[in-house]
């Protein structure tokens, strides 16, 4: 008799805390495995099947042009998710490759190949330990993927920067990390700093089995430049998208009150020297 799909643990505490980065490093890969449906159900009519989205204020790649000049250039996406960025770069006849560690939102954005009338090259690969061979990208991108979600987020850059070519591009957004003094609520109760912005404990979840079932890393401005720098990139431009006029949607703690006052999201742009 086929044996039933047991149910994913849930919660039992949740919080800032210090935790074993062994014990939270595969954590990113079963909580998005077993929440991709979920998560675009949710976010996935905002996010479109291949649409390229930077972040939850709404700026576009076919606006911002942050990746540069992709003509013959041959791209990949770090924690693509369900790859609607790569999917749309496939639209525009862009060579590019989609990554995630989480074979559970590749899977899901199949269905969305149809719709676009793509076929997306997707890749079950950990971000700190890509698949490719050195220097085989000219530019390399994630959208709030994989950085957030590992406790050494020096390693991505290390790998990222070892499968670029010479001059090649490295674009990342993330939460802007002035949002981690403030709670992760989009009404007005976002508004009160109420922890340090220089507290690095991650955000954590625990089942009551003890087992790290997510967790999501906090590095200030300073931190992200420095990773960056370690890894041999030199930073070109630090991007804090501006809420738009008419912008009415809500993301879990981004809102168009709190966008009008706190950045909500950084987008780094760097290269590789040579």
């Amino acid at each position: 008799m086929p044996t039933a799909t047991p149910e994913p643990e849930s919660a039992e505490t949740a919080g800032y805390q210090d935790v074993d980065d062994l014990a939270a490093s595969g954590a990113g890969r079963a909580w998005w495995d077993a929440n991709a449906g979920e998560y675009l159900d949710e976010h996935g009519a905002f996010l479109g099947p291949a649409d390229f989205v930077w972040c939850p204020e709404g700026l576009r790649e076919a606006d911002a042009r942050l990746l540069g000049d992709l003509s013959g250039a041959r791209v990949l996406e770090i924690g693509a998710g369900a790859a609607q960025c790569s999917r749309w770069l496939a639209t525009q006849r862009v060579d590019v490759v989609a990554t995630d560690v989480a074979e559970g939102m590749l899977h899901a954005g199949i269905g969305y190949d149809a719709a676009a009338g793509v076929r997306t090259p997707l890749v079950v690969a950990d971000a700190r330990d890509l698949p490719f061979p050195d220097a085989s990208f000219d530019v390399a991108f994630t959208a709030y993927g994989a950085i957030p979600f590992v406790p050494d987020a020096d390693r991505v850059h290390r790998e990222v920067a070892r499968v670029l070519r010479p001059g090649g591009r490295w674009v990342f957004s993330v939460t802007h990390p002035v949002r981690w003094a403030f709670p992760d609520d989009p009404s007005e109760h976002g508004l009160t700093a109420v922890r340090p912005y220089f507290d690095r404990r991650p955000y954590v979840e625990i089942g009551a089995s003890g087992r790290v079932l997510y967790a999501e890393y906090h590095r200030t401005l300073g931190d992200h430049v420095a990773g960056l720098v370690g890894a041999g990139f030199v930073l070109d431009r630090l991007v804090e998208p501006e809420w738009p006029e008419g912008h009415d949607a809500v993301w879990g703690g981004w809102s168009p009150l709190r966008g009008a006052l706190l950045p909500g999201t950084a987008i780094f742009v760097a290269h590789v020297p040579g």
